[in-house]
């Protein structure tokens, strides 16, 4: 049934926003008309039409997002070398020496330096993996551990550790990224589909490029999995500008209005995993490191109010207390829309700007349990609050969930259990005072977040997904692993049925 429109929803049971206006809890019929909900009762009182589904009382939720999504980098990660597991720079050089190669180089992603009993050097790759060019992209994205044959080939001057970080290391993840226009492409649609079968409708992609070109190549060549919303970089702002780009609009030469111009998306700090994140305190162990501030608070109310003259939207990704609090400062400054992207670290009294400069918090939750270890060694010192989910809502904040991937892995379920449990694996709950319920976990994964969230109502669009438990009775594996039977995009199959 894949790419059929649906006219009818047979006995479902509402778990999502909406279900709290049904005149019952038992099972309920949908009629979808033109994209949308055109009614709802219960199971037997509306006549079917069109082609059905039949929901056999499974339970029906708004069509679910992924807020911050780097897309062709998450895409690819099928075919490079998982480090995720990996305890020592010495097992990673290791398995390197053995990866497969893809145009000339050998690529691993997703190690965690942070807790290493040993330090990553160049001298140590080398041994390893010798004249074959070699790239180890960290978790976090903001650093690359390269051999001496990656230095040469990338035209970069070799240093001790191998390492290469912030703007550097996005320039190899940009040249890694680089490829055959119908091979990414191919790629990105496998991705879609792989969304869509964990009932994924809409995803925010943050790739570091200019994302107008290659999101126009998909549409035109048939891309209609997924709504996409697309961001734009500094480097490319003056080009957005002069082309009239502006949040909202559907992409240029599209048939359909599925793929948008989303906001300006600025980087202003680093991260906790290459200990850049800017913060208040220092490192443990390093007297003076405070992290980076990559765009001083005067460039970044400049951009911030150049964006928003011009109708882009802004998202400001901030990891420490002291990026947070500039990137609130800027947007109270500016008059701008939009997000923080992450506030992994945020200063108690910075915890209520949210709400009242009306930035939404678009937060990645998995990351919280990724980085529980490391936070407990790296920030040990810091007196800011760190992932404050249940603060940032009971503030009255918007909360928007994604997955940052690659990161984590795009998955709106794992993303909903570690903000509803806190945990994984059989460990305790992590900072359990910042746990939320289900009902907010659902809500921050639909397209309007926690206080704006879609709802299954007539009138609604019919981006919809059926899955097989109720969401309210599911522990964190159940959650984790929650069945999707069926989703809907405007009321056509994009995934089951």
């Amino acid at each position: 049934m894949i790419g059929e429109h649906v006219g009818f929803v047979r006995a479902v049971r509402v778990a999502g926003p909406g279900r709290e206006f049904l005149p019952t809890s038992e099972p309920v019929d949908l009629v979808i008309a033109d994209g949308v909900i055109a009614d709802i009762a219960p199971t037997g009182n509306l006549r079917p039409t069109g082609v059905v589904v039949d929901g056999e009382g499974g339970w029906l939720l708004p069509g679910l997002w992924d807020h911050h999504v780097h897309v062709l980098q998450w895409a690819l990660v099928a075919e490079r070398v998982p480090l995720g597991e990996v305890a020592s720079a010495r097992d990673a050089a290791s398995i390197m020496a053995f990866a497969p190669e893809s145009d000339g180089r050998r690529v691993g992603v997703g190690f965690r330096d942070g807790l290493w009993p040993d330090e990553p050097s160049l001298a140590l790759l080398d041994a390893a993996t010798g004249d074959g060019a070699t790239y180890l992209v960290n978790a976090d994205v903001h650093s690359v551990w390269m051999n001496s044959a990656a230095f040469r080939r990338e035209g970069f001057e070799p240093v001790a550790s191998g390492m290469l970080r912030e703007e550097d290391a996005f320039e190899i993840s940009r040249r890694l990224n680089a490829m055959e226009p119908d091979r990414a492409d191919d790629a990105v649609e496998r991705m879609a589909r792989a969304a869509a079968a964990r009932g994924i409708v809409g995803l925010v992609d943050l790739d570091m490029t200019w994302n107008d070109e290659p999101w126009q190549r998909r549409v035109a060549r048939g891309f209609d999995t997924l709504r996409v919303s697309y961001g734009t970089y500094p480097q490319h702002l003056d080009r957005a500008i002069a082309e009239g780009l502006r949040t909202g609009d559907r992409v240029r030469g599209a048939a359909h209005d599925l793929v948008r111009v989303g906001p300006l998306k600025a980087i202003t700090d680093g991260s906790l995993g290459t200990r850049t994140a800017a913060c208040a305190h220092h490192y443990p162990g390093e007297i003076g490191n405070h992290g980076l501030l990559t765009v001083p608070p005067d460039a970044l109310v400049d951009m911030m109010t150049r964006a928003t003259a011009a109708g882009l939207e802004c998202a400001i990704h901030a990891i420490g207390d002291v990026a947070n609090a500039h990137a609130l400062d800027a947007y109270a400054r500016t008059g701008a829309v939009g997000t923080i992207e992450h506030a992994q670290l945020v200063a108690h009294a910075d915890i209520p700007r949210f709400a009242r400069l009306g930035v939404a918090a678009s937060v990645q939750p998995e990351h919280a349990l990724d980085d529980r270890d490391m936070t407990d060694a790296i920030w040990a010192e810091q007196s800011a609050q760190p992932y404050p989910l249940r603060a940032l809502v009971d503030s009255g904040a918007n909360v928007r969930f994604g997955s940052d991937a690659p990161v984590a892995s795009l998955d709106p379920w794992a993303a909903m259990a570690s903000a509803v449990f806190r945990t994984r694996d059989g460990r305790d709950a992590w900072h359990p005072h910042q746990r939320i319920d289900i009902d907010t976990a659902i809500a921050a994964s639909t397209a309007g977040g926690s206080t704006a969230p879609a709802q299954i109502s007539p009138g609604a669009l019919a981006d919809l997904v059926i899955v097989g438990d109720d969401p309210h009775a599911a522990d964190e594996r159940g959650l984790r692993a929650m069945p999707v039977r069926t989703t809907l995009l405007a009321g056509r199959v994009t995934h089951g049925a």
